[in-house]
């Protein structure tokens, strides 16, 4: 072995110091954290995530403080509704650290803290509910027991981000009367459209009904119009013929009289003849003096339209006699 000198032994000494104290002195502060520096017990300052140095053997590492996001999970509880109905409940919680010596010096075990926040505040807000709108309204939950749980978590240096609940579980004998509920509204549901259904339908047919009506009316209304200003141009066809009968008969021309009888006689046995029950057509002696006056009918055409008026034929074959009313 060699000897060392006095003074060797002392820079070995000076150098072991040294690098004690860089030891003691650098800090390397992973990204995602900050930590809190304390000196003689008192808070002084925060070292966030890179190379850091505090003063050795006189400030020292107080809390290692997780500043990323994190998830709390809130164990499942009952909770007992408006309507006194009691249903287990569990959530999960996410939160983030905003100033980490807040949250190491302002409250003891944080996340034990946070989660009995939760839980108080899921039993009042789901407490003031009935079951059904408890059910129904889980975004509505979440946004109260997030605007409520992060008001008081800000103290705490903390910021709550979400909590959601992950299941609402009624007992079992009410999830069984709530089937049945569901099952008679969807069946009165049913029953309401089935009623209505029919009820549009009547309607619709007492519509249908109604405006048959009404255009039959209304084809009744024309028809019978039609029939008057027919009969109407008939009589006026008759009174034209009776006029002109008369000017004849006070001309002195008596044959207008059997004219005028003959025709009157031809229309009864038509009527006689056309009838769906005559299948035998017998004729009065009187008929083949009808026929006789003939030839005064046609005398009487010629003195009424003119020379040029054709004659009358007999009805026997397919012709009729002339109305005086052309």
């Amino acid at each position: 072995m060699f000897p060392f000198a006095g003074s060797d032994i002392a820079l070995i000494a000076v150098a072991l110091v040294v690098i004690l104290f860089l030891f003691a002195a650098i800090k390397t502060v992973p990204q995602g954290y900050q930590w809190t520096v304390e000196r003689f017990g008192r808070y002084v300052r925060t070292l966030h995530p890179g190379l850091r140095l505090i003063v050795p053997f006189i400030d020292r590492i107080g809390h290692k403080v997780n500043v990323m996001e994190q998830m709390l999970d809130v164990p499942s509880q009952e909770v007992i509704t408006k309507d006194n109905a009691k249903v287990t409940v569990d959530g999960v919680l996410f939160f983030q650290v905003l100033d980490a010596a807040r949250s190491s010096y302002e409250i003891t075990r944080l996340e034990l803290s946070l989660m009995n926040l939760a839980m108080t505040n899921i039993r009042t807000v789901m407490g003031s509910m009935d079951l059904d709108a408890l059910l129904s309204n889980r975004d509505t939950i979440n946004e109260s027991l997030l605007r409520v749980v992060d008001q008081a978590a800000s103290p705490w240096g903390i910021k709550v981000n979400r909590i959601e609940i992950k299941d609402i579980a009624p007992p079992a004998d009410l999830v069984a009367a709530m089937g049945r509920q569901m099952k008679a509204e969807r069946e009165k549901r049913a029953v309401i459209l089935e009623a209505e259904g029919q009820r549009q339908s009547e309607i619709l047919r007492a519509e249908g009904e109604k405006q048959s009506q009404i255009l039959e009316a209304e084809g009744r209304k024309e028809a019978a119009f039609r029939d008057a200003e027919a009969r109407e141009r008939q009589a006026e066809a008759e009174a034209k013929a009776t006029e002109m009968l008369s000017a004849a008969i006070s001309g002195g021309n008596a044959l207008s009289v059997n004219y005028f009888i003959a025709e009157k006689y031809l229309k009864a046995l038509e009527g006689l003849a056309m009838s769906p029950n005559q299948k035998t057509l017998i004729l009065p002696i009187e008929a083949t003096q009808i026929l006789g006056s003939l030839a005064g009918i046609g005398e009487i055409a010629k003195a009424a339209f003119g020379p040029d008026a054709p004659a009358p034929r007999p009805p026997g074959r397919g012709g009729s006699v002339p109305s005086a009313g052309g």
